[in-house]
């Protein structure tokens, strides 16, 4: 699961699986200071998203986004398989295209399936923040003229 996320906040499975990795070394060195073992996974999750914040700061001028994104197999019986791939990449490319604030929003509650509150809890944020950021995240995509044309 902390692994889709990660995915999620990369753009390739090895920058995922490096991330990841990163965010769980930080949480074993900081394993003395937090109190409430049974946040561990919300922890982690808030180390993803700080540890993907800094790097995109830090980020070079050579790093470029990709169209190819780790995908799920088709799950037989579901229509056709090629227009649900055509709006699954459609729908990544038009998230990629969001802040990488309202990006992460968006992952842990749609792919991640979070409520609001544990999406504010992992972002250390408001619920009202994730409501509005959601809100207005979800309204750039709606006007994603990619979108329009899978429809």
């Amino acid at each position: 699961m902390l692994l889709r996320t990660a995915r999620s906040l990369t753009a390739n499975s090895c920058d995922a699986e490096d991330l990841l990795q990163t965010a769980l070394a930080k949480t074993y060195v900081a394993w003395e200071r937090i109190e409430d073992r049974r946040a561990l996974d919300g922890y982690v999750r808030r180390a993803l998203v700080n540890t993907r914040t800094s790097q995109w700061r830090k980020r070079k001028v050579d790093e470029f986004s990709t169209d190819e994104l780790p995908e799920p197999e088709p799950v037989p019986g579901e229509g056709d398989p090629a227009e649900r791939q055509a709006l699954r990449d459609a729908m990544w490319r038009a998230i990629m295209k969001l802040p990488a604030r309202q990006r992460a929003m968006v992952v842990l509650r749609y792919y991640e399936d979070l409520s609001e509150v544990q999406t504010a809890e992992v972002l250390g944020v408001s619920v009202g923040t994730v409501k509005s950021a959601v809100s207005r995240a979800l309204g750039k995509l709606r006007e994603d003229p990619e979108l329009h044309l899978v429809r």
